[in-house]
Order: C-alpha cells, then structure tokens, then sequence
C-alpha cells in the first residue's frame, strides 16, 4: 500500500518535472532552437496539426530556423501559426521553406521571459505540492481505516517528503539554468 503509494506519486512528480523541461524549452533565448515551436500547431486541412508533425527544423546558424514541410501546402500556415504566435518573429517564405531569424533580445523582453520562466517553474511546484498532498491524504485515510500504523504513516510521509524535496529542487535548477541562458548576451 506504502510503496504502491509512494511510486505512483514519484511517477506523477517526475511527469510534471518533465512538463516543466518542455515548457522551459519553449521560452525563446537568444539562440535559435527547434524546441520553441514544440507547442505551436498549424491548421493543416481543418485539423490543429503540431509542427512535428508537418515540417523537419534545422539550425544552420545560432540565430535562424529552417522550416521545411513536408507537404509543401502547409508551409502557408505554418507561417501563420508562427506569425500569430507570442514568439515575436517573423518568417519568411521562400515558397519552398521558412527562414525565421531570431531578432536579438532586448532587455526588457529577457526580463519578461525571465519572469514566465518564473511563473512556469512555480506552476510545476505547485504540481508537485498538489501530487504531495493526494499522497499524503491517501496515506493517512489508510492510516485512519487501520491498513497502517503510526510508525509506518511517520516513515512514509517522510519518504514522500523526500521525494517532494528532491523534484522542488530539479524544478529550481531547471529554472536556475534558464535564467542563465536568458541573461547570457
């Protein structure tokens, strides 16, 4: 019960870790990278298609994106979907793929994504905390209907401490290294 407990909380805790990991990637820095369109979708005949699933990216340079579809139809939303996008660039159409040139981050815009990096770590803590919680009152409802004892709930909630301080601490490192990309120059 303890165990089975304890592992299902230590898999849903390192899900929202991994949440975190993605949505840190999707922050722009200063440095092109094809993880930032992760999250977009394209209108591709009447379906919200990812763009993993329409095109292959390639970095030929630190600052631009190559975008090449695989149908050649789609490259017209894609575009848009970029274009609509909270990324703040601009591709251009070749006809045959999209160059996006990543604009040189002001000051201000790396305060700005330093501070969604912020509010996204947060949320992940507080999918963690939550995770934390369930467990907890799963352990001690099981306490309470007499499956555990005292001694066996003390054990387990420090276990699950454990646990909860050890992805806290992932989150935060994972912040910590965001926020050093975001202020390099």
């Amino acid at each position: 019960m303890i165990d089975e407990t304890l592992r299902d909380a230590q898999v849903k805790m390192t899900k929202a870790v991994e949440v975190a990991k993605d949505d840190f990637a999707s922050i722009r820095t200063g440095r092109a990278h094809p993880a930032m369109f992760t999250k977009l979708t394209a209108d591709y005949y009447g379906t919200p298609t990812p763009f993993q699933q329409l095109a292959s990216f390639h970095t030929p340079e630190p600052r631009v994106v190559t975008i090449n579809a695989y149908d050649k139809k789609a490259l017209a939303a894609i575009e848009k979907s970029i274009r609509d996008s909270d990324l703040g660039v601009n591709p251009t159409n070749n006809g045959d793929m999209l160059r996006v040139v990543m604009p040189e981050l002001t000051e201000e815009r790396r305060k700005d994504y330093i501070k969604l990096a912020k509010a996204k770590a947060e949320d992940a803590r507080v999918s963690v905390r939550n995770i934390r919680r369930h467990a907890k009152q799963t352990l001690e409802r099981a306490q309470k209907d007499g499956d555990l004892g005292e001694d066996e709930l003390s054990t387990a909630e420090k276990r699950l401490d454990g646990q909860t301080k050890k992805h806290v601490e992932e989150i935060d490192e994972l912040l910590k290294v965001k926020e050093s990309e975001l202020i390099e120059v």
